[in-house]
């Protein structure tokens, strides 16, 4: 049978698509996971779209994500003229932080000033460093660090206006990665109940320790909740086996890894970023331009539409869309296609998507041999569906990633569960009863599938779940069960 999608779609809630009708069409249309930037909007806003959210989901019966984004210590170019300002090759131009100086302080002599919302800038760069201005379409290069003001040079021009991000590769800014803004924003995400948190601008696994003991402190009930790491710095990378030890999945945030690094080595990182989060048992969304011709076009680029398939023969679990869907002229239009490109993508990943090597390595976890020996009993059997018993959430990833060619329901009695497991590739998540034998949990099983026309009477299908039935544990027991018959 046609199992649908199993790559997960992120789509960012903005302007363009906060009233009802289109969430409920976006829905519709595939959007599993529900972003709110908390770069973006206030807390009363956000209240509303989470609540719109909670309820279409609700109605439509299919669980829908929401990922709160944290800002992060996001860096801009400070208040500059209404008409902005014209940078000129070579052209000689003077910063500091907004923090050190006013523009009514400036000397007569310096007429092209640049303020930056960046804290002690002038004791973090040294002449020759590198600062990369709106998404590194403006480029300086640092000429002299004074006293009151830095003086650079202008490497790549153009029209700079206020509030533009600023970059600066190679340059280690002693800058906390979780704000005050941050901590504020969290308290109320948790508050709200999301059902992930995503961290910017993450340099090492300290920082996701902060967030975690901050989230313990706020709420220990909630201090489980996934934290999701962006990838946007080099650091980043270079300690990405300790972040993913601690993290509960990361986002390879292509815009700002270009940035301070090179647009041609993302590609290369990608592909990195994917396979060790599969190997470690991660999620992993791949975001950033995916389908960004489409904030003013209704149809994508070939060149989009090939990115996107590429991520998915990869082995990412989700793909995000973020302009598209928040600010852009055809946010349904959008999530319709990325469910396109996606099926047709899966269609064909069998001859074109990447076998994961660690597949096959050892192990000594019971949960991931099991899981394993699950898919395994699928490929070797006529199985027409995996169902998996969780709690937390935790075993249906573990089959997520095993990567099986079945439908995978994933059942459990716990609600934040029930709306965290609509981020994890392939997996369909239903709310059920608790439930304390085998028997009543085949009982529940077979009601489902056969209800949900997932499967027919009589068709087998392997149910994974942990003995003793209802308890807090890891699964170690994959079952082959005929659907319809007595256990």
């Amino acid at each position: 049978m046609k199992t649908g999608k199993r790559t997960k779609i992120v789509a960012t809630i903005g302007p363009a698509s906060e009233d009802p009708a289109t969430i409920m069409a976006m829905i519709r249309a595939g959007m599993d996971v529900a972003r709110l930037n908390f770069s973006h909007g206030d807390h009363a806003e956000h209240q509303k779209r989470i609540a719109t959210i909670r309820s279409l989901s609700n109605r439509l019966e299919k669980p829908v994500s929401i990922l709160q984004d944290l800002q992060g210590p996001k860096l801009r170019v400070g208040d500059l003229p209404k008409e902005g300002l014209l940078l000129e090759p070579h052209q000689k131009v003077y910063l500091a932080s907004t923090e050190d100086t006013q523009v009514s302080e400036l000397p007569p002599d310096i007429t092209h000033f640049i303020p930056l919302d960046v804290p002690d800038l002038k004791n973090q760069l040294k002449a020759g460093d590198h600062i990369m201005l709106n998404d590194g379409y403006q480029e300086l290069e640092v000429v002299e660090v004074g006293d009151g003001f830095i003086e650079a040079s202008v490497v790549q021009g153009g029209k700079l206006t206020s509030h533009k991000g600023v970059n600066f590769p190679g340059v280690n800014l002693n800058i906390p990665a979780f704000t005050e803004k941050d901590r504020e924003d969290l308290q109320f995400g948790l508050s709200q109940g999301v059902d992930a948190i995503a961290m910017s601008f993450v340099r090492t696994a300290k920082d996701i320790e902060t967030v975690r003991k901050a989230m313990q402190e706020f709420d220990p009930q909630r201090a489980d909740t996934p934290i999701i790491a962006k990838l946007e710095r080099p650091e980043a990378i270079q300690n990405l086996s300790e972040i993913l030890r601690v993290a509960d999945g990361v986002m390879v945030a292509r815009g700002d890894l270009a940035v301070e690094t090179s647009p041609a080595i993302v590609p290369v990182m990608q592909k990195k970023i994917i396979t060790e989060a599969n190997k470690h048992n991660r999620l992993v969304i791949t975001a950033t331009q995916m389908l960004e011709s489409m904030i003013q076009n209704p149809r994508p680029t070939r060149a989009e539409a090939s990115d996107v398939a590429n991520a998915i023969f990869d082995g990412t679990d989700a793909v995000m869309l973020s302009g598209e869907t928040a600010m852009g002229s055809f946010p349904i239009r959008s999530v319709e296609m990325m469910t396109s490109i996606i099926e047709t993508a899966e269609e064909n990943f069998s001859q074109w998507g990447q076998i994961p090597a660690w597949y096959e390595e050892p192990t000594d976890s019971d949960a991931i041999a099991t899981t394993r020996a699950a898919n395994e009993l699928a490929r070797d059997r006529n199985v027409a569906c995996i169902a998996v018993f969780t709690l937390t959430g935790h075993s249906a990833m573990l089959i997520s990633k095993t990567r099986p060619h079945v439908p995978v329901v994933a059942l459990t009695p716990v609600m934040e569960t029930y709306q965290r497991m609509s981020m994890y590739w392939g997996i369909t998540p239903f709310l059920v009863p608790y439930t304390y034998t085998v028997e009543t949990m085949v009982t529940q099983v077979d009601a489902i599938l056969v209800s949900n026309k997932i499967v027919k009477p009589c068709d087998q299908a392997v149910i994974i779940t942990g003995l003793p039935v209802g308890a807090m544990r890891p699964p170690n027991l994959a079952l082959l069960h005929t659907v319809g018959e007595p256990v």
